[in-house]
């Protein structure tokens, strides 16, 4: 099979033709194999197509029997065609026969034929379909025309993506499924939202594939490499006292990947075989992307996610402003794989009407930062992104947890209708806004708000917020690719406290690591990073960063009250080495401005189970305790809540649960510790109805959650539906949810969720 450059770009430019052609998906199948075959030299090139149920069908040939496009359907598990789509990789055999996954059928005549050449055909991290080449004399391919296949293979997924099986006989037209289809996901923030979907990863159009200058492309991908390359190395020029050796070492192995020559060898290959400059680098990514899918040792894993990043990171750079995601302020819906909470918040500004993610868990830090923003979102769809074209309108039902892709005029209205039932709603809990939050049987429960943004403070007056339970500080240190200073700190928290206007205002110090990794300051990969260096472990352990946030408090201050708390405190030493900090900060400013705050509270989140057990030791010390329900649960039920498969499986709402946090209040009221709860779960009206009856008297929620939350403890008879709550966490039927509803539900109590 010789094979050469100028053979390369006339396949790809008559690719280019086929695709543009207008007429039947079988037709230009036809020709796309004849093409490859000729160009070549094989004897037979097929494709398949993977079906929903995993199983790959023929759907054009050159070479075997036209009877069998169709008609021929191998498992994932079946034959050679299988292995490449299972192992997501090429496969070269010489003699194809004797290999112990071969599978003969009949009904192809593939008989004569030995040598395989088998790549998969990606699209969005997945394989979509097989694309073989054969040949009936015993022959080694070579490095070359396996990377050629490979373009090629790419360069088909778009087309192969948008066949309908079931359509093939009788033409071949684009897959029904490009109609209206419904996905489910996980409820992150709960709303309404239509318009057109606008993808975050950068996207490659078809028609920019091929290069029509390989030297002009080959320019291009030196100079976007090279900015790259700078880019990464100013992140790498920052005060190396402010970064610290580990981080440092992690950075500098991401450098040494942008800065690998094999990486830019082989991006510069596909320019030489035709793609164009974007092409190339989208062909890298996505065999990045599928090797992920089946890597389980972690190091790799992170590799592979780092040279995703790389790859994206330079798609953008190429693309420039037309690599940016194009946001409408009138009607957008963002649609990522993944989304960290910095990026997400390079978005707060731009008027989405929703946002939806394939992977990620409802207690994510990027699922908190869009309830934070008040954004409807979803999270959770399995194969969103291969699902969904840029520009397509979508419609989210962040209530039901349903996305319907390019819906119909019915389903268009009936989302209209809902949306009229859903203002309804907002209007009776605005009725409440400037009421309090008290029983029917008199007793006060305080709603604060969950913030983190400048901008969450203008929810706290709409809302009827009490004041904020929780201002989590860390998502300036995210937004930016340098450490903020101090002054910028100061100029926050100022703001913060100016718009409370007098109302309590709770800051959490900085809380890094786990899903939270700093542009800037990156930590160190840890195999469980939620169980490593992070939150107040890191922030004792860079004593530098941290007393000059607890400096900038301060100052931030004045002489205004001012109330801090410490997370993921696990041992009361930690506690009490960061209390000195703040209190010596204190004094500092004292001494040298001549101010202080008129009072200073120092309290501590409960997030891990060891801290319940040491109360006694914190007794005098800590002025309050906040329940912090999402990392506590994670750790309570050993479930990794960025994890999909478990985050959502173990609940609040259950026996252990509960009776753990009854402990809690017991102690608390045994040694005067003042308490509330934040987190996610206390949004749920369900989840707040039990910490009220297990006497907690202040909450802290995201702000759509007050108007529900307040309502419902509005029709609260605490003193009636107490005993009955507790006698029922003594007597649990299996149910235990259901058992607590219908017992809500014999008190006359308003539940918005369940």
């Amino acid at each position: 099979m010789p094979y050469n450059l100028p053979a390369t770009r006339l396949l790809m430019n008559r690719l280019r033709q086929v695709m543009a052609e207008e007429g039947e998906t079988r037709s230009r199948l036809d020709k796309v194999v004849r093409l490859i075959a000729s160009t070549m030299v094989a004897d037979v090139c097929s494709i398949y197509l993977r079906l929903q149920d995993g199983a790959l069908l023929l759907i054009a040939t050159e070479g075997l029997k036209a009877d069998a496009v169709a008609a021929t359907r191998l498992t994932v598990n079946e034959g050679l065609v299988g292995l490449v789509a299972r192992r997501a990789e090429p496969m070269a055999i010489q003699d194809a026969p004797r290999h112990a996954s071969f599978s003969y059928r009949p009904e192809t005549g593939e008989d004569p034929f030995h040598a395989f050449l088998g790549v998969p055909i990606l699209r969005g991290g997945r394989v979509i379909g097989v694309l073989t080449v054969q040949n009936r004399t015993e022959r080694a391919y070579d490095d070359e025309e396996i990377d050629n296949l490979q373009t090629i293979a790419m360069v088909l997924a778009e087309i192969v993506d948008r066949i309908d099986p079931d359509a093939l006989n009788n033409g071949g037209n684009e897959k029904r499924e490009r109609n209206t289809a419904s996905l489910t996901g996980r409820v992150f923030c709960e709303g309404l939202g239509y318009g057109r979907a606008v993808l975050h990863d950068p996207v490659v159009p078809a028609a920019k594939f091929f290069a029509a200058d390989q030297v002009m492309e080959s320019h291009r991908l030196s100079d976007g490499m090279a900015e790259l390359k700078a880019s990464i190395d100013r992140m790498m020029a920052l005060d190396g006292a402010a970064l610290g050796e580990d981080p440092r070492d992690v950075m500098e192995t991401y450098r040494l990947l942008a800065h690998d020559p094999s990486w830019a060898e082989k991006l510069q290959e596909g320019v030489k075989s035709g793609l164009s400059a974007e092409a190339s680098v989208d062909r890298a990514r996505r065999e990045h992307r599928a090797r992920l899918q089946s890597a389980r040792d972690p190091y790799l894993r992170e590799r592979l996610h780092d040279l995703e990043d790389l790859d994206n990171r330079l798609l953008r750079i190429l693309g420039g402003e037309e690599g940016k995601p194009q946001i409408s302020e009138e009607r957008s819906v963002l649609v990522a794989r993944r989304l960290g909470p910095a990026e997400l918040l390079e978005y707060s500004n731009t008027g989405l009407r929703a946002i939806l993610m394939e992977e990620a868990a409802a207690s994510s830090h990027a699922a908190i930062v869009a309830r934070a923003l008040g954004i409807p979102a979803l999270g959770g769809i399995p194969g969103l992104t291969t699902r969904i074209d840029q520009g397509d309108w979508v419609i989210v039902d962040a209530e039901e947890g349903t996305l319907h892709i390019r819906p119909d005029d019915t389903l268009y209205d009936a989302y209209k209708g809902r949306v009229s039932l859903r203002s309804e709603r907002q209007a009776a809990y605005e009725a409440l806004k400037d009421l309090p939050a008290r029983t029917t049987d008199g007793t006060d429960v305080s709603l604060m708000l969950n913030a983190g943004l400048d901008l969450d403070m203008e929810m706290m007056k709409q809302a009827g917020a009490d004041g904020v339970g929780l201002f989590r500080t860390e998502f300036q240190f995210l937004v930016s690719e340098s450490l903020p200073k101090l002054n910028d700190q100061i100029d926050l928290y100022k703001r913060v406290l100016d718009k409370a206007e007098g109302k309590p205002v709770v800051f959490r110090t900085v809380d890094l690591g786990g899903d939270k990794v700093l542009p800037a300051l990156n930590l160190q990969r840890e195999e469980n990073p939620a169980l490593g260096w992070r939150s107040i472990r890191f922030a004792l352990d860079h004593k530098g960063l941290f007393r000059r946030q607890l400096r900038a408090l301060v100052r931030a201050a004045g002489d205004r009250p001012l109330t801090i708390m410490f997370p993921m405190v696990t041992v009361v030493s930690e506690f009490e080495e960061a209390r000195d900090l703040l209190l010596a900060e204190v004094e500092w400013s004292a001494q040298r401005t001549g101010r202080r705050p008129s009072q200073v509270e120092v309290g501590v989140m409960l997030e891990t189970p060891a801290l319940a057990y040491g109360l006694p030791e914190l007794a005098g010390k800590a002025e309050f305790l906040s329940v912090g329900t999402n990392d506590l649960m994670q750790f309570f039920f050993a479930a990794d809540r960025m994890t999909p498969h478990v985050s959502d499986r173990y609940d609040l709402v259950s026996p252990s649960a509960l009776r753990f946090l009854k402990e809690v209040s017991d102690s608390c009221k045994t040694y005067g510790i003042r308490m509330s709860a934040c987190g996610e779960a206390t949004g749920s009206t369900l989840s707040a109805l039990c910490f009220v009856a297990l006497g907690f008297t202040a909450l802290s929620m995201s702000a759509g959650s007050i108007g529900p939350v307040k309502q419902m403890i509005r029709s609260l008879n605490l003193q009636a539906f107490r005993p009955d709550f507790l006698a029922a966490l003594n007597a649990p039927e299996q149910d235990f949810r259901n058992q607590v509803l219908a017992l809500a539900a014999d008190h006359g109590i308003e539940l918005s969720d369940g």
